[in-house]
């Protein structure tokens, strides 16, 4: 089966959107599937407004069309909601393709956080575009249950994994600060939801890995954190590996692959109770979701690593990509 997947999301954009989608593509050929991407590369693009370290491609249905006929799919899958996704979703509407979509990023909310746009006027244009997909793949129960009482429909679940080989405890530290260490990796943006970690009074040291429009004023309000810029492959697993707690405190993320990462690492997670936290942790008794973040933070001191590691290691690419497969197997069956 010869799968197209259509994302505005993409290289140098380091994100679970693109990780997702490049492990989607190296387990492919185990469900047999070959992955072929329609990505911003080849494309004039622009600065997104408010955020200029993602651009914008200035792709029109007419070439993306042209460039999805060539490619002879036999499914194809918009993963994101941009000018390649709108584009895409033209295109094969005029050619009579069926397709998938799925819902990765909670665009109204980090609209709203920039610009006077309110979230039902977002939702609208997001339940529009995804209206004719064949079927629409989320991450958790919870993100389903909340877009299907906003009137999203045809909602099947497609979770994530982790490289457990990568992201493992260790025995050595890098990270030579006082201890305990609460750690932040992700974006650093409005939508993130920073503050609310920066600000904790927590014993030892807080540190952020990434990088993001908000990094400068951060770094100015909150010196006593240690920020690292953007980590990838060995350099972030041996951060994860050297810190004690895990700390999410966004309230928009639809799942958070960092929290794989982390509980992967032996780290235990303090999270507020919002989607992605409480599905991943869950039950597990490897993480604190609480209202409030400091308390959860220190009570996750007293969680045992190998705990976490084990249930990091129950998230897997293949099964994630089984998943992900058959829900494009089963919508080209109909």
């Amino acid at each position: 089966m010869r799968v197209l997947i259509v994302t505005d999301a993409w290289r140098p954009q380091v994100n679970g959107v693109v990780r997702s989608l490049e492990y989607m593509a190296e387990h492919g050929p185990s469900f047999g599937a070959e992955v072929l991407f329609l990505t911003p590369e080849g494309f004039r693009s622009v600065p997104m407004p408010t955020y200029p370290d993602i651009r914008l491609s200035l792709a029109g249905p007419v070439r993306v069309g042209r460039i999805i006929a060539e490619a002879v799919p036999d499914h194809v899958h918009i993963a994101t909601e941009g000018p390649l996704g709108w584009s895409a979703r033209i295109a094969c509407r005029r050619q009579r393709r069926g397709y998938t979509t799925s819902y990765h990023t909670r665009f109204p909310e980090y609209l709203a956080a920039r610009l006077p746009v309110p979230e039902a006027c977002s939702y609208a244009v997001l339940r529009r575009f995804h209206r004719e997909a064949k079927a629409i793949m989320v991450s958790t129960p919870s993100l389903e249950r909340e877009l299907s009482a906003r009137g999203f429909r045809n909602i099947v679940r497609w979770t994530r994994g982790v490289d457990t080989t990568l992201f493992r405890p260790r025995y050595e530290r890098v990270l030579d600060y006082p201890g305990p260490i609460f750690l932040y990796v992700g974006r650093v943006a409005v939508e993130k939801n920073l503050p609310a970690f920066l600000s904790l009074d927590l014993p030892g040291t807080k540190v952020v890995v990434g990088d993001g429009p908000a990094r400068h004023d951060l770094e100015r309000q909150y010196r006593e954190a240690r920020f690292l810029g953007a980590l990838a492959g060995e350099d972030l697993a041996q951060v994860y590996a050297s810190s004690d707690v895990f700390v999410f405190p966004s309230l928009t993320d639809t799942f958070g692959i960092v929290l794989l990462e982390a509980l992967a690492s032996g780290l235990p997670i303090a999270a507020f109770p919002v989607t992605g936290p409480v599905d991943v942790v869950g039950s597990s008794g490897c993480g604190v979701i609480d209202p409030d973040l400091r308390k959860a933070a220190l009570a996750a001191l007293d969680i045992p690593r190998s705990r976490c590691r084990a249930h990091g290691e129950t998230f897997t690419w293949s099964e994630s990509a089984r998943q992900f497969f058959s829900h494009i197997k089963a919508a080209h069956a109909t």
